[in-house]
């Protein structure tokens, strides 16, 4: 949901002698009013719930396939226990010992970054080519690494700014700040070049080259680069984590 007409009316393409121009904006769907104040539902909101409809199912599927669970798997049993395996192998990797503790955090975010990344398959666009939800994901994992510096090093995770000198206390405070702004910005900035791609392809190009060529360029934009992202965010992650445990 985005606040004031600002965000969410932001007008369609314009209408040129070619045809319509390209459109990659986030649109307004719904308004409503609370406190005299308007609300919007946009395009991301409407992937958002989309997404989180897939995701539940997904999980009562995945739950309900786990208990009755066979020594004879079926293919999606087989699916669900390699990603598992996946899991556990990529957060014991760069987590070590303490891995299985953030499994179901990185487990979590992985398939909700990864959907919204996929998303634009289904005709959608990318609830994170939107800094709205992107920042606000880099902003959980800045609340958990913090969270676990101060659990694990007490006073020296406000002291360790002041090293190794004093002097470099503001880049240390920079550099600590920008770690959630930098996350955010990457996943970001390259789904919404992918929104951009497809969109100047759709909005400019002659109607016979968006048969057959688009396909190879979804596969780019939405599938290699969707799950490059999320893999990248998925390991910065652990290794924000990792940085604060002793």
């Amino acid at each position: 949901m985005e606040c004031g007409k600002a965000a969410a009316e932001i007008p369609a393409a314009a209408e040129t002698a070619a045809g319509s121009a390209p459109d990659f904006m986030i649109h307004g769907v719904m308004k409503y009013t609370i406190g005299g104040q308007e609300l919007w539902v946009t395009t991301t909101t409407v992937g958002l719930l989309v997404i989180t409809v897939m995701l539940i199912l997904l999980a009562f599927m995945a739950k309900r396939t786990m208990e009755r669970a066979s020594d004879v798997p079926e293919t999606f049993q087989n699916i669900l226990e390699t990603g598992v395996e996946m899991l556990e192998g990529m957060t014991r990797g760069i987590l070590g010992k303490n891995g299985r503790r953030f499994a179901s955090y990185i487990g979590t975010i992985f398939l909700v970054i990864l959907f919204c990344n996929l998303s634009g398959l289904l005709g959608l666009r990318a609830p994170t080519a939107d800094f709205g939800v992107t920042f606000l994901l880099g902003m959980v994992t800045f609340g958990i690494v913090q969270y676990q510096g101060i659990k694990n090093r007490g006073v020296r995770h406000f002291t360790s700014l002041f090293q190794p000198i004093s002097l470099l206390f503001p880049i240390n405070l920079i550099g600590e700040a920008a770690n959630p702004i930098s996350i955010s910005l990457r996943l970001f900035a390259n789904l919404l070049s992918g929104v951009i791609i497809m969109g100047l392809w759709y909005g400019m190009m002659p109607v016979f080259a968006n048969i057959g060529i688009p396909a190879a360029l979804h596969v780019y934009c939405d599938l290699f680069s969707g799950c490059i992202q999320t893999y990248v965010f998925c390991m910065l992650t652990m290794v924000y984590i990792n940085d604060k445990m002793e």
